[in-house]
C-alpha cells in the first residue's frame, strides 16, 4: 500500500536525521551560513528570486540533482514561524541558521551533504484523509 511506503520512507528519513552514530551522520558537514546567493552557489544553482523583502528572501533553484526552494530570513523567529506554517503543507525541510531549503526527501538529503543542517518533515495529511 502506498501510504505504508510513505510512512516507512518518512521513518527511514527520520532515522537518518537522528542522533545516532551511523556513517550518514558523520558525513554531514557543519551547517552552512551566508546570503541566499552564497548558499545557492554552494549547491551550484542560480536562484530565480520569487520574494526579495527585508524579512525573507526566497528563490526557486534547480541544479543537476533537481528543483528546490531556498529561503533566507532576517530573524530566527521569522524563520521558525515560516517553517511552522509551511510544514502544514507537508514536504521536507532542510533547516540551517536563518535559512531553509524545501524539496522532496531525496533533494533535501542531497543538499544536506553540502549545506549541513537538520531535516524536518511536514505533516502528512494523507494519513488523515477520510474515505468516501
Amino acid at each position: 500500500m502506498r501510504l505504508t511506503g510513505l510512512l516507512l520512507g518518512a521513518a527511514a528519513l527520520l532515522a537518518l536525521a537522528g542522533c545516532g552514530q551511523g556513517t550518514d551522520t558523520r558525513a554531514v558537514p557543519p551547517t552552512a551560513t551566508g546570503s541566499l546567493e552564497h548558499l545557492a552557489a554552494e549547491v551550484k544553482c542560480k536562484p530565480n528570486m520569487q520574494t526579495d523583502a527585508d524579512e525573507i528572501r526566497q528563490a526557486l533553484c534547480h541544479n543537476g540533482k533537481g528543483k528546490f526552494i531556498l529561503a533566507t530570513f532576517a530573524t530566527d523567529r521569522g524563520q521558525r514561524e515560516w517553517i511552522n506554517d509551511a510544514k502544514d503543507y507537508g514536504g521536507f525541510y532542510l533547516v540551517g541558521r536563518k535559512w531553509v531549503a524545501v524539496g522532496d526527501d531525496g533533494m533535501v538529503e542531497e543538499l544536506r551533504g553540502t549545506l549541513g543542517g537538520e531535516v524536518e518533515i511536514g505533516v502528512d495529511h494523507h494519513a488523515h484523509a477520510h474515505g468516501g
